[in-house]
């Protein structure tokens, strides 16, 4: 369907595709509703989309040159759209649309969310084939390239080259006659020799073995398990020419999270059975950054006593915290004095060692210093409760990125009769004098389309339409590195690094770090996403981190030293992102059939953008069932189709009702059927195609 002839009339019409306006869409065409769904850019999932190499470098250009043109500001008086389309023209052209006893309410052509971008490349600047020439052996008179002697000529060439193979066949004449000799005289000594050599060289082995002193340290060791290992391999050199050739295998998010394996999101892909369109992977590593090292966080009761960075004492304390973490509601004694004072001061009560308080404090609750008690038990509970569903971590990460998940929900609105378009967006919205309601909307081809509820992106509201109420920043770095923090074994690590404010001379910093498995970098790249919030710009909350754990190219522009074994920085991307999750609807001055849907929050989670969903969803058709599970495509009923075995013929039981309690009960059961850690049929299929009933997973 042309996105210039639309329908004239739809229930809900949605702007902007990020993770709550996706769900909002599903959950509503899921139901009947009928959904047109439309954002202004030629991607999906907003803010939170995934981009390749290239493509991300492109959304660079498009936002520098967007704020050169000065059209990504919004104006006071709701001018931005009139700039983009032509002034006063195009303004006519939708007052022409309006009725008497209506009015426009201009929204903005561009969002303004992202603020600070800054760019910077350390990779090596040579082309490709400069590359691979450098690791063919120099030729003779050529030294690093460059040539000692004056140029030959061709024919000077040749005569040389024909003395050069007389010579070489006098000298194998004579060398075939030597050998012929020595052959029959070097068979016996050599059998003799033979016997000798070999008990030499095995004491000289033994004597070797004893006295070779260790490389590492036992501490350093437990810190380091590859150490050694990375000492020794050279670093390969990785050019940016290599990174562009290779740019379709990022997937680059622009928001940073990890999805609980007992969280509000995992819970709706499962209900829902959007699961069955993504693919997940384990997070294998929890880790924290402590006194310049990054250290391993033992998490679950086979970590606590596998640790060897914990002594037998701390082991036992860490376990009597975690078992009370549980259960935490049933001994009020314990915590009732402290509940409002901050968790910190309350770990000081419990008798730990400073290892046990950092690990609980910034890896396991992951909560700042003011929060209080009451939250950190809650925040201990809700990690300790997330390990063993899929495996002994308690987060999943989508293959291919964040950005995934908003298209499976655009995919399952799409199946149920949603209509999408891309590149088009929405100029104002129509307004009833008398009611106070958003009774149409006019899109950017002036066409005017009927409708009883809209949802919007915070972004696109103009600055007329807000209370002045504060907002907050996230600030992001996102890198592309040549090795882990932490080398191990495995190179197919996904890690999540807690960097305390201690550490890092700021806020509390956030990192994941995504491998090439997780199919979103290249082979020999890990992609580091870096998270806090927002004090300054996000070079300086950021690049302070970035210093300490990684090297780039001194001043001089020389390569790093092979001394220094921390990851080398490739490229990396710095930018600010407005949090708008802590306005209500009262910070906005809109009609009440007008939903506001807020951008990412800071938090590691998506807790907050899910539950706003449902929200939303319960004020547009409050009698409804949020997401309620799709069929199966095999239980699906056609008209003309016989039954099957429990379903009745018609009406709403029939094409929903038990059909809908199948998939139900199957998703449910799949996913909660079997205990914590136990493995069985039904559950998580580990490294296979993603199931139709709960998320598929990859170790």
């Amino acid at each position: 369907m042309a996105a210039d002839n639309l329908p004239s009339e739809f229930d809900v019409i949605i702007l902007g595709t990020g993770l709550s306006e996706s769900v909002i869409a599903a959950a509503c065409s899921r139901v009947g509703q009928r959904v047109l769904h439309v954002d202004r850019r030629d991607y999906y999932a907003g803010n939170w989309a995934s981009f390749t190499f290239n493509g991300l470098l492109s959304w660079i250009d498009q936002h520098r040159t967007q704020k050169e043109q000065g059209g990504g500001e919004p104006s006071e008086d709701g001018g931005g759209e009139q700039k983009e389309n032509g002034g006063g023209e195009q303004r006519t052209s939708w007052e022409e649309k309006l009725d008497e006893g209506e009015e426009g309410l201009i929204l903005n052509s561009t969002d303004s969310s992202i603020t600070n971008l800054e760019v910077y490349c350390y990779a090596s600047q040579e082309p490709e084939e400069e590359e691979e020439e450098e690791q063919r052996p120099t030729p003779p008179g050529v030294q690093g390239g460059a040539e000692t002697g004056g140029a030959l000529d061709s024919k000077e060439e040749e005569k040389e080259k024909g003395e050069e193979e007389e010579k070489g066949e006098e000298e194998e004449k004579g060398e075939e006659k030597e050998k012929g000799d020595q052959e029959a005289k070097g068979e016996e000594e050599e059998k003799r020799e033979e016997g000798e050599e070999e008990k030499r060289e095995e004491e000289e082995e033994k004597d070797d073995e004893e006295k070779r002193e260790p490389l590492l340290t036992e501490s350093q060791t437990e810190t380091h398990p590859s150490s050694a290992e990375s000492q020794s391999e050279p670093r390969k050199k990785i050019t940016y020419a290599k990174i562009l050739k290779e740019g379709r295998r990022f997937n680059i998010d622009l928001v940073s999270k990890l999805m609980y394996s007992r969280g509000s999101l995992v819970d709706l892909l499962i209900k829902s059975n959007v699961s069955r369109y993504a693919e997940f992977k384990n997070v294998s590593r929890i880790l924290t950054y402590r006194h310049g090292h990054v250290e391993q966080v033992p998490c679950s009761r086979s970590d606590v006593f596998a640790s060897k960075q914990l002594t037998v004492v701390e082991k036992r304390m860490l376990m009597k915290f975690l078992t009370f973490s549980l259960d935490y509601q049933q001994h009020p004694e314990e915590y009732q004095d402290y509940a409002e004072r901050p968790f910190w001061d309350f770990l000081q009560t419990r008798k730990l060692t400073e290892n046990l308080q950092h690990f609980l404090f910034h890896s396991i609750a992951m909560v700042t210093e003011d929060t209080p008690t009451l939250e950190g038990l809650k925040a201990t509970q809700h990690f300790l409760r997330c390990l063993g569903r899929y495996g002994n971590t308690p987060f999943l990460f989508p293959l291919y990125g964040l950005g995934e998940i908003p298209q499976c929900f655009c995919r399952m609105c799409a199946v149920f009769g949603g209509i999408y378009c891309l590149r088009h967006s929405i100029q104002c919205l129509v307004v009833d004098k008398v009611t106070g309601k958003c009774k149409a909307v006019i899109d950017s081809h002036g066409q005017r389309i009927s409708c009883s509820h809209f949802v919007v992106e915070d972004g696109f509201i103009g600055a007329e339409h807000r209370k002045h109420t504060p907002t907050k920043q996230i600030s992001r770095a996102v890198l592309i590195t040549d090795r882990s923090v932490l080398p191990s074994d495995s190179e197919q690590q996904v890690s999540l690094v807690s960097i305390p404010p201690v550490e890092c001379g700021g806020p509390s910093v956030r990192m994941v770090e995504l491998c090439s498995s997780s199919m979103t970098c290249m082979p020999g790249t890990y992609l580091v996403h870096l998270t806090c919030s927002s004090m300054g710009s996000a070079h300086q909350d950021l690049s302070p981190v970035v210093s300490r754990m990684f090297q780039t190219t001194t001043s001089d522009g020389e390569e790093p030293s092979e001394v220094d074994q921390r990851p080398s920085v490739l490229w990396v991307m710095y930018f600010n992102m407005r949090d708008s999750s802590g306005l209500a609807e009262s910070s906005y001055d809109l009609p009440n059939n007008i939903h506001v849907c807020s951008g990412p929050d800071s938090s590691l989670g998506s807790q907050h953008s899910i539950s706003l969903a449902e929200s939303v969803f319960q004020k547009i058709l409050p009698k409804e069932e949020f997401c309620p599970p799709a069929p199966n495509p095999e239980d699906i009923l056609y008209d003309g189709d016989t039954p099957s075995e429990g379903f009745t013929q018609g009406g709403e039981e029939g094409e929903g009702g038990e059909g809908e309690g199948k998939a139900e009960g199957k998703a449910e059961g799949k996913a909660e059927g079997k205990a914590e850690g136990e493995e069985g049929e039904g559950d998580v299929q580990t490294g296979e195609s993603v199931t139709e009933q709960s998320p598929s997973t990859e170790e």
